[in-house]
């Protein structure tokens, strides 16, 4: 009769081990020296190269400073600047060139205003595409995406880096445990056929 809980036997044979293995993937957090080996959790070994790779992946393949330049380059972005700088303009024009020199502001009529502000708002629009293509050159040199990324994940504490993946891959692991069980049940239901058949 006990030969009839071998699958059950051997579905929490089956769950308990992929529990243990993903377990295992982040304990033990420190290094624990046996005699002739040492083990400690996968990620807490590999967090530094992780670290490096998830740098490299996301300056390359997630977030350049192609994408910014692309960003402020696009047809969207210019219209915004030039409406920024409409309203800019208006403001000097009618604001603070009174207030800086409300002489010169006196001999201005709404033609010579018009002329000036179309003038500078023509000198904006032909430099700045110079100005953002330096500020992003300045950006890339400044500030150096993977590192800032790769320092910040090697930074995380062990709990944190498990809160962080448990977080992004909790289903996967339930379902790698749960697959655990069902093959075992599989193999505790063939195991018990073969014996059956003898």
């Amino acid at each position: 009769m006990l030969i009839y809980t071998l699958p059950f036997i051997a579905a929490l044979t089956g769950w308990i081990t992929n529990y243990l293995a993903i377990k295992m993937l982040f304990h033990p957090k420190r290094k624990i020296n046996l005699y002739f080996f040492t083990i400690q959790g996968i990620f807490p070994k590999r967090q530094d190269l992780l670290a490096q790779r998830l740098g490299k992946i996301v300056s390359s393949e997630l977030f350049s400073f192609k994408d910014i330049k692309d960003r402020f380059t696009s047809t969207s972005s210019a219209i915004e600047i030039n409406k920024v700088l409409d309203e800019k303009l208006e403001d000097f024009m009618d604001v603070k060139l009174k207030s800086a020199m409300p002489m010169l502001a006196m001999f201005l009529n709404s033609d010579a205003k018009k002329k000036i502000k179309d003038t500078l708002h023509l000198e904006f629009q032909n430099i700045l595409p110079d100005i953002l293509n330096k500020y992003s050159e300045k950006l890339e040199k400044d500030i150096d995406i993977e590192k800032i990324v790769s320092l910040k994940v090697s930074a995380f504490s062990s709990d944190k880096l498990e809160e962080i993946l448990f977080s992004i891959m909790k289903k996967e692991f339930k379902f790698i445990e749960l697959l655990g069980g069902v093959l075992g049940f599989l193999i505790g239901l063939i195991q018990l056929l073969i014996i059956q058949l003898e």
